[in-house]
């Protein structure tokens, strides 16, 4: 899917693909005027997210996981070599490439992971073209799940879903922190934030805070 968003004189502009047998949504998110951006959460299928870049004719400068799950990660070695960006994650996930368990490749499969090249922590900003990209620890689905706060669209990963929040019985889940993540860090955003999540469709900050099962009362 293709998306163009006016954010105070820059324009976003967003693809998205879903990925592998889990359907987990890879997205590339670039300024419009530099053509520099982030490919976020390339779990499967390389060779179509490289196509995907080129295509756009956009440079990445960052890849980024939104947590260290094979589903989100498992094509991060190949797109790594052939765009030349450096992997980020939260320093909190930066070991699950060397777990099976904590990262389900022991129970989804895929090969050897490849290892981060940076570690951020809550707060931490990168800089894409004309964009600012904030950083804000989620800690629930994984220890080191973060969200991607870019102009007024927030990149999700797997912590709020459309109508859903993640998942907390993997290791490293806590369905206490997750729900406590949510409510201090994402639903105090302004309600037309658009929310970009891991897997299923785009949503708003002002739809889950007011429909979301998970998040009432």
């Amino acid at each position: 899917m293709h998306y163009d968003s006016q954010q105070g004189g820059i324009i976003l502009l967003i693809r998205s693909r879903e990925t592998g047998s889990l359907g987990a949504n890879c997205y590339l998110a670039a300024c419009e005027q530099t053509r520099q951006g982030l490919l976020i959460d390339p779990g499967d299928d390389a060779a179509q997210l490289i196509a995907m870049v080129k295509e756009e004719g956009v440079t990445v400068k960052y890849i980024v996981n939104t947590h260290g799950h094979v589903d989100h990660v498992g094509a991060n070695a190949a797109v790594r070599e052939a765009l030349a960006a450096p992997i980020v994650i939260h320093e909190d996930d930066s070991q699950l490439y060397r777990r099976p368990q904590e990262s389900l490749t022991l129970f989804f499969g895929g090969g050897e992971l490849a290892a981060p090249d940076l570690l951020v922590k809550d707060g931490a900003e990168l800089h894409v073209g004309s964009l600012t990209v904030k950083v804000l620890a989620t800690p629930g689905h994984t220890r080191g799940s973060i969200c991607l706060l870019v102009e007024n669209a927030l990149f999700s990963g797997d912590t709020l879903f459309a109508g859903s929040i993640g998942r907390t019985d993997f290791p490293g889940g806590s369905a206490r922190q997750i729900i406590t993540s949510i409510k201090e860090k994402l639903l105090v955003l302004p309600p037309e934030t658009v929310v970009y999540p891991g897997h299923g469709p785009q949503t708003t900050i002002g739809a889950e805070k007011a429909h979301n099962p998970f998040l009432q009362g």
